[in-house]
């Protein structure tokens, strides 16, 4: 593995595990917080052992995200120094904004777990709110610096240099709302489902089915809600990558002539040799109206895009349609658990949707990382788009493979314990959390 290869397959390792790692620490608290709002409104003890449990899990995903991330950090001057040291004076201040909201949210984190019983319940329950609110915030922030990267603003590059440097216009950049709202939304719908589905499993096994009936409800309004939004998010993100990045676009659609109007398609395989796609589903127009909100706009292909600029189409166009795919099928599972509400009937008695929510465990940190990987991919070969591409950041030093090897080895060990300290939580929730006599039927409150 040359070097080059190794920065990046190890960089895209770190980001892929992180990625998981910091979407569940942003969510979690916020499921924490209206189980704990709801025991103090209610009295039901149910919901205070049901933010206890999760409170474990916050921690847990607390730790192995502060690890993950701090090693994230370490790698950006160790891989890519050229680019810390032009872009780093840039959009460095949303990196320290982010440091001090990690901060706030391991200060509020503290409070939370060793708090009961000890500080004023609603002050306690607030630190709770804190830890939500200071993850989130370190989540968009650290997504500005993404969206930088995507729409590099707050400079002006003269002569290969970087002058005029306007720290606030480089963080709130032209994309860093889209991306912002697009990834918070598939934040809480990955976390939300993966947690609705873990407790819909132990539903379907009858254990404790009061406790986990409660905190599948929590799990699953903030998941479909969140799944029915983010086509819309996609749809901004989508118009933006057309105006902005147009090469993107085209790698994702695997558009290789510059069409007017432009069919959407569905699937395919795509042959980068003979730049063509095969067994694909075309829809008329429709990329054209997705991108520039008119059936017959004309949408640029790769055919007006230097080949030297142009990014790998397959992964790309792969990634996307894994994305559009999985979140379709998500948005399915919503709709169909909203029809039960709006019925009122108890999705106790629907076997087949709490079957669905099990299935839908891992589907959304698919979906995730898939999206991961169209914005980092279909940014190539740019760094910085437009600016410096990503051969020219790469560190000089070599054996850089070897640091590849150690770091998966790393990751690979951080994940193994995240899953056992998990197996083990669930496995404790009904010793900890039963009631005296364990409902085997439970109605619809």
């Amino acid at each position: 593995m040359d070097d080059f290869l190794a920065a990046r397959s190890q960089m895209a390792l770190s980001l892929g595990f992180h990625i998981i790692y910091a979407c569940i620490g942003m969510v979690m608290p916020f499921f924490m917080a209206i189980s704990h709002y709801k025991w103090l409104k209610t009295n039901n003890e149910v919901y205070k052992n049901i933010t206890k449990a999760w409170s474990k899990g916050v921690a847990i995903f607390f730790a192995t995200g502060a690890v993950s991330g701090t090693m994230l950090s370490f790698e950006l001057g160790l891989l890519w120094p050229k680019f810390m040291e032009h872009a780093g004076p840039i959009f460095g201040m949303p990196f320290s904004l982010e440091g001090t909201a990690f901060f706030i949210e391991a200060i509020a984190l503290g409070f939370f777990l060793y708090g009961w019983n000890k500080l004023n319940k609603w002050f306690h329950w607030f630190t709770g709110v804190v830890v939500g609110v200071s993850g989130l915030a370190s989540g968009i922030l650290v997504v500005a610096a993404n969206a930088w990267m995507n729409s590099p603003a707050g400079f002006d590059f003269v002569d290969g240099k970087y002058l005029n440097i306007d720290p606030i216009a480089a963080m709130f950049n032209k994309a860093w709302f889209t991306q912002a709202l697009h990834m918070c939304l598939a934040a809480f719908t990955a976390t939300g489902f993966a947690v609705a589905g873990v407790h819909a499993l132990m539903i379907l096994k009858k254990q404790n089915t009061d406790f986990h009936y409660k905190a599948f409800k929590i799990a699953a309004v903030f998941a479909t809600i969140c799944a029915v939004l983010q086509p819309i998010s996609g749809d901004l993100s989508a118009k933006d990558v057309a105006k902005r990045q147009p090469a993107k676009l085209a790698a994702m659609e695997a558009l290789y002539v510059t069409q007017k109007p432009a069919p959407l398609l569905i699937g395919g395989i795509v042959n980068e040799k003979d730049k063509k796609v095969s067994h694909a589903i075309e829809i008329p127009g429709a990329l054209s109206f997705l991108a520039h909100g008119d059936f017959k706009a004309e949408v640029t292909g790769l055919d007006k895009i230097p080949e030297n600029e142009q990014p790998p189409v397959a992964i790309t166009h792969y990634a996307f349609q894994i994305m559009v795919g999985i979140g379709s099928l998500l948005v399915l599972i919503s709709l169909g658990y909203f029809i039960l509400l709006l019925r009122k009937k108890s999705i106790l008695e629907r076997k087949w949707l709490l079957k669905l929510f099990v299935l839908a465990i891992p589907l959304g940190y698919i979906a995730l990382e898939a999206g991961w990987v169209v914005t980092e991919v279909g940014r190539q070969p740019w760094i910085i788009y437009g600016v410096m591409r990503t051969k020219d950041a790469v560190t000089p030093m070599p054996g850089i493979a070897w640091s590849f090897y150690l770091f998966s080895a790393i990751y690979a060990s951080l994940n193994v314990i995240v899953i056992f300290l998990l197996y083990r939580q669930i496995k404790m929730v009904p010793i900890l959390y039963s009631p005296a006599q364990v409902s085997t039927q439970f109605k619809a409150d």
